[in-house]
């Protein structure tokens, strides 16, 4: 696929993680995602997922925030999902969608570190930055890319409130998604010039305004 749009400065955006599971003999059973400190967010509100429990973890801030006149002296640091069963299993992806805001202003993209635990303990780390003009990291790490603030972008509380209703409101179809063979999804346009566009690891907004971190988006082959 590719990116049709990217998140606005200083609004809202539902932020999904999407996992496929990248072994032969194990399932992913845990996913954390750990969130920018050096530009933490007010409002982190995860989607419930079929199967999965989800931790929030905060942090206190060095320097409280303001959001709505109130001022917040903590935020989301990490969002940990745990699988209630056998989790993503071979051949499979999972989605999981996080409504975020208010995006900063003063920065260009955030980065997201994600760590992808296995069944047999296996425990790969998506925390590598990738650098403009240099080669891909082995295991990047997940990166929204921010847009230059419009009139819309600017709505806040009416902006997290629709990306909230448009999440709860798609929560059917991101579970059946849940269910889709990655190999069918590569037949369906994840090439491997789409994983180099998207840096692997990277953050699009689809046409719902629901924006997709992928982990591993593909397998990484020998000539």
């Amino acid at each position: 696929m590719q990116p049709e749009g990217t998140a606005a400065k200083g609004g809202y955006a539902v932020v999904g993680f999407k996992v496929p599971n990248e072994r032969d003999n194990a399932s992913t059973t845990k996913l954390e995602i750990t969130f920018p400190t050096d530009h933490p967010l007010a409002s982190v509100m995860p989607q419930p997922v079929d199967g999965w429990d989800v931790k929030v973890t905060k942090a206190k801030l060095d320097k409280p925030l303001e959001m709505h006149g109130k001022k917040i002296d903590e935020a989301v640091s990490k969002v940990t999902w745990t699988a209630k069963g056998d989790g993503i299993e071979p051949g499979f992806f999972q989605k999981f969608p996080v409504s975020v805001g208010t995006l900063p202003e003063d920065a260009d993209e955030l980065v997201f570190k994600a760590l992808q635990t296995y069944s047999n303990k296996e425990v790969v780390r998506w925390i590598e930055v990738p650098q403009e003009g240099q080669e891909e990291p082995e295991h990047p790490a997940p990166v929204l890319a921010l847009s230059e603030a419009t009139e819309d972008g600017h709505s806040h509380g009416a902006a997290g409130d629709k990306d909230a209703k448009d999440a709860k409101d798609t929560a059917g179809a991101e579970n059946a998604s849940a269910k889709t063979s990655a190999s069918a999804e590569g037949d369906s346009g994840g090439t491997d010039t789409t994983a180099r566009v998207l840096g692997i690891v990277g953050i699009v907004v689809g046409a719902a305004g629901v924006a997709y971190g992928v982990l591993a988006g593909r397998r990484r082959t020998t000539a």
